[in-house]
């Protein structure tokens, strides 16, 4: 059972035990064991088993048990109980953004409503309005929040969808006669949001590989069999589809399922413009046709290790030893932005006069146009971040000491983090005192005296405050080398007065980086109704940095707004926005955004050297 399934499994039963009015205490316990379990770099099977999960902070006796549950049974006794209890449609009420444990049972006191069609008809025939607390405009945000779960329904987060393609993608390599495969649509681009999860296999014999996706333990119903494909659609509510291509048609597949449609229609073109296709536009084929035209040529196209017999799948018998397992069967996920293409992928490219275009890229955005003519452009790799400049302690709401998060970062062969724990008025998360924040600060400097080629930078994750202005004085904010400003409340104000509040920061001498600068919660909070260009402006002008949050949840800036800002001039800085170890790896995602916005390291605050960094940020 995955890390992540449960955490699900203990955040779940905190929401049914807060929808029952349970001990607040013992809600709190289990939503931090959901936080600490999902934060873990081993497998909770693993150190269960070898009796070493008891001894992780946040794990008591009660859940320790529980854990053990859900993994030599595969349920949780309690969790069984309250699903039995409660509709089984009470969660999808609950995890409703404004909505909520609490608000969830008073609904259901008041109303009888257990479901978000329930919801729904009591709002819309304006039962809502009249409950106590609730009114007009809470009325109106339900319905408009139900519009906005109903049209992202089966569609994923990036790193689940990546989490679930590398476990089919693992069981597909281990089908007889399977030379190689690699995950690609959506997640290759990595896309914020997925919407299905594509493989693409090589092997001579389709049949036994279908086989084996559809007989995985995650899939719900085959939904399309072909003789080289089959689609499935899984208990997670995302659909797979697996293609499998003969070997030497693999760099073909690969590539026709990576590209979006609009990529692909435009590399044909280019194929028929120079003879290397047959060109029958003219007769109208069908968008399937003109690709098994595209693939037919591109098929042809192979690469042979020296000595290599020739032949169309010459490549492929080299590499294959005794057993038909391939000595190329890779890492089926790109593990990070910018891994290395497959060569005869890269081939296809090469043989239409482009540069080999990053799957990140491959959207139709004048990509091509640019592969045309000049040299690659050098995008961002995550080798270049030297720093992260937005983290948070132990102090507020973090999971890690100071101590264990520098020591992680020098793991990444940083040479620099930035503490940047909340401000006083964030209750939520144990906002810092001026007093605490001073005393943090003394620590931190004190730490450095013993660092002898890393710097722990002071820092402060500022509030913008709902009325304007910051939550710290300018005289302390002086003194703090990294200071990250953000808002965390007032989402539901209006644009202008939204604006305005961004604004007085990123005028203030003394804030260096607005962090994610829109709010948004992918899959859970619109962004706020921020106008972001005078915010780009306002930045170019003043000379400040905009964040790329890495957090998989906001990648806040987007692409498009991350390249806006490079064409004004303004410099990225790109932050993982870190709680705890395990997302201090999230910079990979940050990453990805800005190979998408067309970034290079000079784009980036981050991949400065530290005297680079502190001179350009103005401290001594």
């Amino acid at each position: 059972m995955h890390n992540m399934e449960i955490s699900w499994a203990f955040r779940e039963l905190a929401d049914l035990l807060e929808f029952e009015g349970e001990d607040f205490f013992k809600i709190r316990a289990y939503r931090r064991a959901a936080k600490v379990i999902a934060g873990l770099d081993e497998p909770v099977e693993k150190l269960y088993r070898q009796g070493r999960l008891g001894k992780v902070p946040g794990i008591g006796k009660n859940i320790l048990a529980k854990t053990g549950e859900l993994i030599e049974k595969g349920e949780m006794a309690k969790l069984q109980e309250l699903r039995r209890k409660w509709p089984p449609t009470i969660p999808e009420v609950m995890a409703l953004p404004g909505i909520g444990p609490k608000r969830a049972r008073f609904l259901y006191e008041q109303l009888g409503v257990a479901s978000l069609d329930g919801l729904e008809e009591a709002a819309r025939e304006k039962k809502i309005r009249a409950l106590k607390g609730m009114g007009v405009k809470t009325e109106q945000e339900i319905l408009r929040s139900i519009e906005l779960v109903r049209s992202r329904a089966g569609r994923i987060l990036l790193p689940l969808a990546r989490e679930l393609a590398r476990e089919m993608a693992d069981c597909v390599r281990e089908a007889p006669g399977v030379f190689q495969v690699h995950v690609a649509g959506e997640i290759r681009r990595w896309e914020e949001i997925v919407e299905e999860i594509l493989l693409v296999a090589a092997a001579e014999e389709p049949e036994p590989v279908l086989n084996v996706l559809a007989a995985h333990r995650r899939v719900r119903e085959v939904l399309v069999r072909e003789r080289d494909r089959i689609r499935v659609h899984t208990w997670w509510g995302v659909p797979v589809e697996l293609r499998v291509a003969a070997p030497g048609g693999y760099g073909a597949a690969l590539l026709l399922a990576t590209g979006s449609r609009e990529h692909i229609r435009r590399l044909m073109e280019y194929a028929r413009e120079r003879g290397l296709a047959e060109d029958r536009a003219a007769a109208g084929p069908a968008q399937e046709e003109r690709a098994g035209m595209f693939a037919a040529w591109a098929g042809n196209i192979t690469l042979q290790p020296a000595g290599a017999s020739t032949g169309k799948n010459a490549y492929w018998k080299a590499a294959i030893s005794p057993d038909r397992h391939p000595v190329q069967n890779t890492d089926p996920l790109a593990p990070v932005p910018g891994a290395p293409l497959p060569p005869e992928e890269e081939e296809i490219y090469r043989r239409l006069g482009l540069w080999p275009v990053p799957p990140e890229l491959r959207e139709d955005r004048e990509e091509l146009e640019a592969a045309a003519r000049g040299e690659p452009p050098r995008l961002l790799e995550v080798g270049d971040i030297k720093g992260d400049l937005h983290v948070h302690s132990d102090w507020s709401d973090g999971a890690n000491s100071i101590l264990q998060m520098v020591k992680r970062a020098r793991e990444k062969g940083y040479r620099y983090l930035a503490i940047t724990d909340h401000s006083r008025s964030l209750g939520v998360a144990r906002g810092l005192s001026l007093e605490r924040l001073q005393e943090q600060h003394r620590l931190i400097r004190e730490l450095n005296e013993s660092e002898e080629d890393f710097r722990i930078l002071t820092g402060t994750e500022v509030d913008i405050l709902a009325r304007g202005g910051l939550d710290f004085p300018d005289e302390v904010l002086a003194e703090t080398d990294v200071v990250v400003a953000s808002v965390h409340s007032g989402f539901r104000q209006d644009r202008d007065t939204l604006t305005r509040r961004v604004l007085e920061a990123v005028e203030n001498e003394h804030v260096d980086i607005i962090a994610h600068p829109t709010g948004r919660l992918l899959g859970e909070r619109e962004a706020y109704d921020l106008d972001v260009e005078r915010v780009i402006e306002a930045a170019a002008k003043h000379n400040k940095i905009l964040e790329i949050n890495s957090s998989p949840d906001r990648l806040d800036l987007n692409a498009h707004y991350a390249r806006l800002a490079r064409d004004h001039g303004v410099k990225l800085a790109i932050n993982t926005d870190a709680h705890d170890l395990r997302r201090l790896d999230e910079m990979i995602y940050g990453v990805a955004v800005a190979r998408r916005a067309w970034l290079g390291p000079e784009d980036v605050l981050n991949t400065m050297d530290l005297p680079d960094l502190l001179k350009l940020l103005g401290r001594k």
